[in-house]
């Protein structure tokens, strides 16, 4: 899971033009920001330095159960 929507919420920063900024469809960065796909190590580093934030903001910690 990761929190890329939330970032991009927080940050005010459209889905698209991340998408832009990545090289990727517009669709591909909903699948991240909706959960439904996860990004390579290599986009996640490329989405939290565009993003400029630690990759660690956008992962979510898993709940013990």
């Amino acid at each position: 899971m990761n929190r890329i929507k939330e970032v991009l919420e927080q940050k005010g920063i459209k889905q698209k033009w991340l998408a832009e900024q990545l090289g990727k469809s517009y669709n591909m960065v909903n699948s991240y920001a909706q959960n439904r796909r996860q990004p390579s190590l290599e986009d996640l580093y490329k989405i939290a330095e565009i993003l400029d934030v630690k990759v660690k903001e956008l992962l979510t910690e898993r709940k013990a159960q």
